[in-house]
C-alpha cells in the first residue's frame, strides 16, 4: 500500500469510528479493543498489510509515548478540580504510593518464580506492569471539573501520579541488572536522593507553580488585551514547558505535566474567588460559564470569561491529542502482538488482576468506610497500557539486552494487550452494578 492508500484507509477508519460510535457504545468491546482488534486484523496474524515492532523502534516508540502520556496527564490534572488539602486526594495518593510498592513487590516476587527471571529483570517487570495507565483509563476517569464521584477520581489521580513514581524502580532495576547484582554506596545514595526523591518532588513542584503562573499571567494578558481567540497553544506549551523544564534538572516529566494541569486548574479557582460576582457560582468552573463557539460574541469580558476560555481550549485540545495519540498506539500493539504474544505471561496476568492489584488495594484500604464493592472496583479498575509500552521502549534505550530482556518484553506486551481487552469489556458492566448499589 502507498502513501494514499494509508492516507484514505486511515481516513476509512476515523470516519467508520465516528459515525457508529453510538453502535460501539453498546457492544462489550470498549472503543480502544476496537482499534487493538483492527491492529491485530492489519498485522501478521491477519491480511499481513502492516510490519512494524515497537521494540525494533524503541527510541521512536519512547518519544511518542512520552508525548501521549505528557498529554494524558496534563488533561487529568486539569480535570481534577479540589483543592490540595481535599481528602478525595488522599486514596488516589494511597495508591500511587503505598500501593504501588506493595503492587510492585508483589509482580517481583511473581515474575521471579513463574519466569524464573533474575531478580533485577523481575523488578524491571514489575516497574513495568504497576503502574496503571491515564490514557485509555477515559472510561474510568472523571468525566469534567464538577464530577465528584470518589471512584473516578480516586483512579484518575493514582493514574496521574503512578507512573512517576514506577520509573524510579525500573530505573533502580537496570541500574541492579548492568551492575551485576551489586549496588556501589553512591549509586544508592545518588538513585534514592535524585532519581526517588528528587524526581518526583522536583516534578510536581515545577509543574504546578509553572501550570498555576502561566494560568494566571494568560487571564491577565487575554483579559487586559480583550483576547477571545483560540488558546490551544497554552496547553501545549504548558505541556511542553513543564516535562522538558522537569527533565533537564533530573526531575519527573510525567509527575509535571500532570502537576502542571492541577497548577493550571488551581489558578482558575484562584480567579474564580476573587472575582466572583452575586450572580455567579463559584462552584460552577469558568469554561462551563462561557460558549466558546460564541466567544466573539461574549457581553462582557471580565477575568473569569477569560480564563474559563483558557482551560475550556485546553480542555478540548488535550481531549483531541490524547485520543489520537492513544488510538495510533494501540492500533501498533496490535500490529506487534504476533511477535511478542506469549501464553505463559496470561498466568502473571491472571495473579496481577486477580490477587496482587486486588490484594494490595484491600490492605490499604482495611480500615476505611468504603463499601466492599467501591473496593473491589479499586482492586479491578487498573487498566495496565502506553504508560508499560513507554517503560518497556525505556529500558531498551537504556540498554536492557538479551534473553531474559525479550521474555520480560514478550511478557509485559501480552500483560498489557489483556488488560486493553479484559478490562475494557468489564468496566461498564461493573459501573452499571455499582450505580444500581448506591441508588
Amino acid at each position: 500500500m502507498g502513501y494514499l492508500a494509508w492516507t484514505a484507509a486511515t481516513g476509512c477508519l476515523l470516519l467508520l469510528m465516528s459515525l457508529s460510535y453510538g453502535w460501539i457504545s453498546r457492544i462489550p468491546v470498549p472503543v480502544f479493543g476496537l482499534y487493538l482488534l483492527t491492529g491485530i486484523a492489519c498485522g501478521p496474524w491477519g491480511f499481513n498489510i502492516i510490519h512494524l515492532d515497537l521494540i525494533a523502534h524503541a527510541h521512536l516508540t519512547s518519544r511518542i509515548t512520552e508525548i501521549a502520556m505528557a498529554a494524558s496527564l496534563f488533561i487529568t490534572g486539569l480535570k481534577i478540580r479540589l483543592p490540595l488539602t481535599s481528602s478525595y486526594w488522599r486514596m488516589g495518593v494511597t495508591l500511587a504510593l503505598p500501593g504501588m510498592l506493595l503492587t510492585i513487590a508483589g509482580l517481583m516476587v511473581a515474575a521471579h518464580f513463574l519466569l524464573n527471571l533474575s531478580w533485577p529483570l523481575s523488578l524491571a517487570l514489575a516497574a513495568i506492569l504497576a503502574p496503571t495507565d491515564p490514557v485509555l483509563a477515559s472510561l474510568v476517569s472523571i468525566n469534567d471539573a464538577r464530577d465528584d464521584d470518589r471512584l473516578r477520581i480516586a483512579l484518575s489521580s493514582e493514574a496521574g501520579l503512578n507512573d512517576g513514581t514506577a520509573l524510579p524502580f525500573l530505573m533502580l532495576a537496570l541500574l541492579w541488572h548492568h551492575a551485576g547484582g551489586a549496588i556501589h554506596h553512591e549509586e544508592w545514595l545518588k538513585w534514592l536522593g535524585v532519581d526517588l526523591v528528587w524526581a518526583l518532588v522536583g516534578g510536581l513542584l515545577i509543574g504546578f507553580l509553572l501550570g498555576r503562573l502561566v494560568g494566571l499571567v494568560a487571564t491577565r494578558s487575554r483579559h487586559a488585551q480583550g483576547e477571545v481567540a483560540p488558546s490551544d497553544f497554552i496547553a501545549l506549551a504548558l505541556i511542553c514547558l513543564s516535562f522538558s523544564l522537569a527533565m533537564a534538572v533530573s526531575a519527573s516529566g510525567f509527575l509535571a505535566a500532570f502537576a502542571a494541569g492541577v497548577g493550571l486548574r488551581s489558578a482558575e479557582v484562584s480567579v474564580q474567588k476573587r472575582h466572583a460576582g452575586e450572580e455567579q457560582d463559584p462552584d460552577l468552573p469558568a469554561e462551563m460559564q462561557v460558549n466558546p463557539h460564541t466567544r466573539h460574541d461574549l457581553e462582557e469580558h471580565n477575568p473569569i470569561k477569560s480564563v474559563g476560555l483558557v482551560i475550556g481550549d485546553a480542555l478540548s485540545f488535550g481531549d483531541t491529542v490524547e485520543r489520537i495519540f492513544a488510538a495510533a498506539l494501540v492500533i501498533v500493539l496490535g500490529v506487534t502482538l504476533s511477535q511478542h504474544w506469549d501464553l505463559h505471561a496470561l498466568l502473571l496476568a491472571f495473579i496481577l488482576f486477580i490477587v496482587i492489584r486486588p490484594a494490595a488495594v484491600f490492605i490499604l484500604t482495611w480500615r476505611s468506610q468504603a463499601s466492599l464493592l467501591h473496593r473491589l472496583s479499586l482492586g479491578w479498575l487498573g487498566i495496565r497500557g502506553i504508560g508499560s509500552l513507554n517503560y518497556i521502549a525505556y529500558a531498551w534505550v537504556h540498554g536492557l539486552q538479551g534473553s531474559g530482556a525479550n521474555l520480560l518484553t514478550d511478557t509485559a506486551i501480552t500483560v498489557v494487550t489483556v488488560s486493553v481487552l479484559l478490562h475494557g469489556i468489564s468496566v461498564m458492566p461493573l459501573l452499571t452494578l455499582r450505580r444500581k448499589k448506591e441508588q
